[in-house]
């Protein structure tokens, strides 16, 4: 049996406050941790930014960073900080600085690269794609597109499984491919299972690393179901029996 390392490679895939949740517990476990950033996001600041800079989406790789993030607090706050007046109200600073640095750059890589050292990021954070793609879902004769349109939408009373894509197909951004591949734990985060995990899951090529990883591969379920989504899910239960 192969020895335990004393800082296992573990790759987290997700996005939002689950993966937020998970990588700050993670981080004081091992120095090689990595998080692999779902890059559906069009609600809120994040879709502003999209729809009017033309951006990759900003937000969950911000939540990522600061979790990550081994600067001052008032450093970290200042990144989660969002303006309630003015034109700029709903904005967080640190979506409206990841942006700026893209646009600067031309690369959305380049200004995680450059985030991560001001906040002094212990670990990685990749998106899991640098393509722009949108989610979109076909339900009962209906087509939906849109992450936060996903997430809203009632499946109550449906007789089919949705059926969930990427428009355009988007492919597994190879420095997440090669984590994946090496990691000798790989965790999906809990999170909406429609509207976050599976866009992520989606991505081409995130098939193949994930059966070829060699290391161990679990989910972390949620403790609670959605309502209307995923309400008539099986809840994990543990027995004495």
């Amino acid at each position: 049996m192969t020895e335990p390392r004393d800082d296992p490679k573990i790759v987290v895939i997700g996005g939002g406050t689950g993966s937020f949740t998970l990588l700050s517990a993670l981080k004081e476990h091992t120095k090689n941790l990595t998080a692999v950033v779902n890059m559906v996001d069009d609600g809120g600041s994040t879709g502003k930014l999209r729809d009017e800079m033309g951006v990759l989406p900003p937000g969950d790789v911000r939540q990522c960073l600061v979790a990550l993030s081994d600067a001052p607090e008032y450093l970290r706050e200042l990144f989660n900080f969002r303006f309630g007046d003015g034109d700029l109200a709903g904005h967080s600073f640190g979506n409206l600085f990841i942006a700026a640095l893209e646009q600067m750059n031309d690369s959305f890589a380049d200004s995680i690269e450059h985030v991560s050292k001001i906040l002094n990021v212990q670990g990685r954070v990749l998106p899991v794609t640098l393509e722009d793609t949108k989610l979109e879902m076909d339900l009962n004769g209906e087509h939906y597109t849109g992450q936060v349109t996903v997430e809203t939408t009632e499946f109550d009373g449906s007789k089919d499984r949705p059926l969930m894509m990427l428009t355009p197909d988007a492919r597994l951004n190879p420095e997440a491919d090669a984590a994946i591949r090496e990691a000798d734990l790989v965790v999906i985060a809990p999170g909406n299972l429609y509207s976050s995990l599976i866009p992520a899951l989606l991505t081409k090529g995130m098939n193949e690393a994930l059966r070829d990883c060699d290391g161990h591969v679990v989910m972390v379920a949620n403790l609670v179901n959605k309502r209307t989504q995923t309400n008539s899910f099986l809840s994990l239960t543990t027995s004495s029996r």
